[in-house]
C-alpha cells in the first residue's frame, strides 16, 4: 500500500478524490468565478460544503431570498481557515487568478440535488458595490 498525492492547476474545479461518503477537489481561479464572469448562485440542498483557501484571495457570496429581492453578503476568506458553507445556502466564489482553495463535499452532491439561479443585472450591480465596499 502506498499514499497517494494530488493535484490540478488548470482552470475551475476538479474532484481530486472521492469515496462513497465524500469527495475532495481543488478549486481554482475560472472566469465564471472572476467579477467580471459572476452570473449565477448554487445550493446544494442535502449536504454542506467546505472550502479552504490556500492561496490567492476570495470572497465567499452568499444570499437569502427576501420578498422585495435578494439580501447578499460576503466573507473575505483568509488562507487555512475552513469555510463552511450551510445546505440551502444560495452562495458562489469570486476569486483571483492566482486563487487555489480545497473543496470537501458529500459525494453524492450534484446537479440533482442542488438548485441554480442566474443573477439578473440588479443582482449583478448590487454583489459588485458590496464587494467594492471591502
Amino acid at each position: 500500500m502506498e499514499i497517494a498525492s494530488y493535484e490540478f492547476a488548470g482552470e475551475g474545479m476538479r474532484r481530486m478524490y472521492e469515496n462513497e461518503k465524500w469527495t475532495v477537489g481543488i478549486k481554482n481561479w475560472k472566469p465564471a468565478n472572476d467579477i467580471t464572469g459572476l452570473d449565477m448562485l448554487e445550493r446544494h440542498n442535502e449536504t454542506d460544503e467546505l472550502f479552504v483557501l490556500l492561496s490567492g484571495s476570495c470572497t465567499l457570496i452568499s444570499a437569502e431570498e427576501m420578498e422585495n429581492g435578494w439580501a447578499f453578503d460576503r466573507v473575505e476568506m483568509q488562507p487555512g481557515r475552513v469555510y463552511n458553507i450551510p445546505r440551502t445556502l444560495w452562495h458562489n466564489t469570486i476569486t483571483q487568478k492566482d486563487t487555489k482553495m480545497i473543496l470537501i463535499e458529500d459525494s453524492n452532491t450534484g446537479e440533482s440535488n442542488s438548485d441554480f439561479y442566474r443573477l439578473t443585472a440588479e443582482d449583478l450591480k448590487a454583489i459588485r458595490q458590496l464587494v467594492q465596499s471591502k
